[in-house]
């Protein structure tokens, strides 16, 4: 119950600054954080098949 309480307070906190930005500013920091989200998955993946080769 907590960790949902935590959830939703750490969203509402997010989508609150978010709907203050401009537009153009959100869309920029979307994909910033989509960029850095592709490049951890990479990179995680890249990890596991050097892991399970071996």
């Amino acid at each position: 119950m907590l960790f949902l309480v935590a959830a939703l307070l750490l969203m509402g906190v997010l989508l609150g600054t978010a709907a203050h930005l401009p537009v153009p500013v959100t869309l920029v920091a979307a994909a910033a954080i989509a960029g850095w989200l592709l490049v951890f998955f990479l990179r995680e993946r890249r990890h596991h098949n050097e892991v399970t080769s071996r």
